[in-house]
């Protein structure tokens, strides 16, 4: 399935990349997600290129009751963000999504855009695959919207933040 989603952040793209490089605000954001558990790995600065590797595990909560039972408890979810070096008014990277113990994964591009009110709009766009025999499109569609909210809560964090 295909998944869109926007951000708009109250920073220009220097500030917001700086932010995403940020090891302190990536292991808040995953925080603020319910992770139970968490490790955060940034590579490089915001000046360069940069990678943000997070691995949290999850509680099932948010998945539909009835495929629970072949999860557990718990999920682990690795992120992967490569974010490449900078260009005038934007920024441009990759992201894989991967569940381990669930054969779901999303892999998509994201950008940074300049916005002439001096404001950054963070885009998403990917694909979402679920490799689960009859059941493909309703996991697909549960994880959507797991990915949707966390999205939210990020958001939430990095306007915090860059209030602060």
């Amino acid at each position: 399935m295909h998944l869109t989603a926007q951000v708009r952040h109250a920073a220009d793209v220097d500030r917001v990349a700086a932010l995403l490089a940020d090891e302190r605000f990536v292991a808040e954001k995953v925080g603020s997600t319910g992770a139970l558990q968490q490790q955060v790995d940034v590579v490089g600065t915001s000046d360069e290129a940069f990678t943000v590797t997070t691995r949290r595990q999850m509680p099932t909560t948010a998945v539909p009751p009835q495929f629970r039972s072949l999860l557990g408890s718990t999920l682990e979810v690795r992120q992967v963000e490569a974010w490449e070096p900078p260009a005038p008014g934007e920024r441009r990277g990759t992201v894989v999504v991967e569940i381990t113990g669930a054969p779901v994964r999303l892999t998509g591009t994201m950008r940074l855009v300049q916005e002439d009110d001096g404001t950054t709009t963070q885009e998403y766009d990917g694909e979402l695959k679920a490799s689960v025999p009859l059941f493909a499109a309703a996991v697909e569609q549960a994880t959507a919207g797991a990915i949707r909210e966390a999205i939210r809560v990020e958001e939430q964090t990095a306007a915090a933040w860059l209030r602060r």
